[in-house]
């Protein structure tokens, strides 16, 4: 692998690895007591997402930030070797929390990491205490959302797609998709915040971009339309849920979260005014807390 860590985050502890299913598995762990937190991060992100988070919440759980496959220092195989679906991440996560924590344990995921959260949840009940959202992916693109797009997002979308899976065009999109220029102007799109766009958070997520497989893993996702939007997890859901929302999201429009804040399962839906897309890198000092005390609240409530 040639994925580096940005050279702040060796304020933490060296990472480790986990073989899953014959692969290469990165992950962070950080804490010696209490309850058991794993972090999941979203799409085209790492564990090193979380850095301004795990050296919080280590002050009171044992707190493990994962690699998805196929993301930052984790294995990136072949489509062809493994499906990119929330069914295999929410297995991965699963796997984790029996193998590696050991215990039943809180999971916290931003955008796609939410989806994987929950579909851990709802497959292996036994091995997952909690979930709490941060600005939840919606997936607009979803082919059962289309219906509701305007006619020329609706037949774009597919159209797209299809070229797309045309390695040479696709293998081309994706290299001008990873520069640095190209990184930060999406993350100031992304970010309510312009100041938290910096050098090392652009290098973060820039490494794993030079890994073997890294572009094909980009473009199965681009053309994964399919599998469960929130609310068929929130449905039946088997645990507690908190939800936390960048009011400045422009991907994951709040108004549609606060319809997924209504399920029964969500005990607690919180606005992060003028805050984007990922709020716990944007604002730490907001997030910690709340993720502290809600966590907290329930290890006490169950122990």
């Amino acid at each position: 692998m040639t994925s580096a860590i940005p050279s702040s985050l060796h304020t933490l502890v060296t990472p480790q690895s986990w073989r899953w299913r014959g692969f290469s598995i990165r992950y962070q762990a950080q804490g010696e007591a209490g309850a058991a937190v794993v972090l999941i991060h979203g799409f085209g992100a790492s564990w090193g997402h979380w850095r301004k988070n795990i050296p919080a919440l280590s002050e009171h759980f044992r707190v493990y930030a994962i690699d998805l496959i196929g993301f930052g220092g984790s294995d990136k195989p072949s489509p062809t070797e493994i499906a990119y679906t929330f069914e295999t991440w929410g297995a991965q996560i699963a796997d984790f929390c029996r193998e590696v924590v050991g215990t039943p344990a809180f999971l916290v995921g931003n955008s796609i990491g939410a989806i994987v959260a929950m579909q851990a949840a709802v497959d292996a009940p036994e091995s997952v205490r909690g979930v709490a959202l941060l600005n939840c992916s919606l997936r607009l693109l979803h082919d059962r959302r289309r219906g509701a797009l305007p006619w020329y997002r609706s037949l774009g979308t597919p159209i797209l797609q299809n070229l797309l899976a045309q390695r040479w065009l696709g293998h081309g999109f994706f290299r001008l998709l990873a520069n640095p220029k190209t990184v930060r102007k999406i993350l100031l799109q992304a970010y309510g915040r312009d100041e938290a766009v910096t050098d090392e958070l652009v290098a973060l997520l820039m490494a794993p971009a030079a890994d073997r497989g890294a572009a094909d893993v980009f473009l199965a996702f681009t053309r994964y339309s399919q599998g469960p939007l929130p609310e068929d997890l929130l449905a039946v859901l088997p645990c507690p849920a908190l939800m936390l929302w960048g009011t400045a999201d422009p991907w994951e429009p709040i108004a549609q979260g606060k319809e997924l804040g209504k399920f029964p399962c969500v005990q607690q839906f919180i606005p992060l005014e003028g805050i984007g897309h990922c709020p716990q890198d944007e604002a730490p000092e907001l997030v910690n807390p709340i993720l502290q005390d809600w966590m907290a609240k329930l290890d006490a409530e169950t122990a």
